[in-house]
């Protein structure tokens, strides 16, 4: 049995539902917006979507353990160590745009067995959009095949980061200016919508260096299948060290030498 095969299902029931819980909410009266201990913002639709995915795992029968950002889990600095397979679940990445009414957020998860990323599904309801991917199977936006650009020359790219705020030190700021400034167009968006522009070919490099691994989960394996790469700033896969950096591979050596 193919990855497909294995959890399509169970992640579509859970994007179905996650996006009805989260359009219940958006731009409403009835959202209700509260700080965690980190500054961050969380809201009931976060919660609702993680309770919801959590308790169709639960009744899939499908042997999964369960790391989301709101409701916790084992293991959320490295891989699951006891061999079982798990979903990693952001309920809604971009709360603090959810919150403003902005609608690039979505619902991220991604499937992890013996420490690889097999299945990404990402589903944005307010842009009307869904993109995945099973490893060995391609990637897809809205069941249509996407890919990366051809794009060779780093000077000819088009580059997103999370900007140049104070999560970042001087140094590291100073390399991002200097890397948006040796491409074509630089813009600053952050969260997962960047890189997905990165698989379907619209943006050459997304960047993010300050994450959470819920944030990450299904973004590398989407635009790997894409024809991309997506690493740390030491060219390592993973989504345990807080940064990813995704390109369309063509540029990706030398994105990483200017942030290294």
């Amino acid at each position: 049995m193919g990855y497909k095969e294995e959890y399509a299902a169970l992640l579509e029931a859970i994007a179905q539902e996650a996006d009805a819980i989260a359009l219940k909410y958006f731009r409403s009266e009835a959202m209700r917006i509260e700080r965690k201990k980190d500054g961050t913002a969380v809201t009931q639709a976060d919660r609702e979507v993680e309770a919801m995915a959590r308790a169709k795992v639960a009744a899939s029968g499908i042997a999964l353990d369960v790391l989301g950002e709101e409701m916790g889990g084992d293991g959320a600095t490295a891989p699951s160590a006891n061999g079982r397979a798990r979903m990693i679940i952001d309920p809604i990445d971009g709360t603090e745009e959810f919150s403003r009414g902005i609608p690039t957020f979505g619902t991220l998860m991604g499937i992890e067995r013996d420490g690889e990323i097999v299945a990404g599904f990402v589903s944005a309801p307010g842009l009307h959009t869904r993109w995945w991917a099973y490893r060995g199977e391609g990637a897809y936006r809205d069941g249509h095949r996407i890919h990366v650009s051809n794009v060779a020359q780093l000077s000819n790219a088009m580059i997103f980061t999370t900007g140049v705020g104070p999560s970042k030190n001087q140094e590291m700021r100073a390399k991002l200016i200097r890397l948006v400034g040796s491409g074509k167009h630089g813009r600053s968006l952050g969260g997962y919508w960047q890189h997905m522009l990165v698989a379907e070919g619209a943006v050459e490099v997304a960047i993010d260096l300050t994450s959470k691994p819920w944030d990450l989960a299904p973004l590398g394996i989407i635009v790997e299948e894409a024809g991309g790469r997506s690493t740390t700033l030491a060219g390592i896969r993973s989504i345990y060290n807080g940064e990813l950096v995704s390109t369309n591979g063509k540029v990706h050596d030398e994105v990483l030498r200017l942030l290294q």
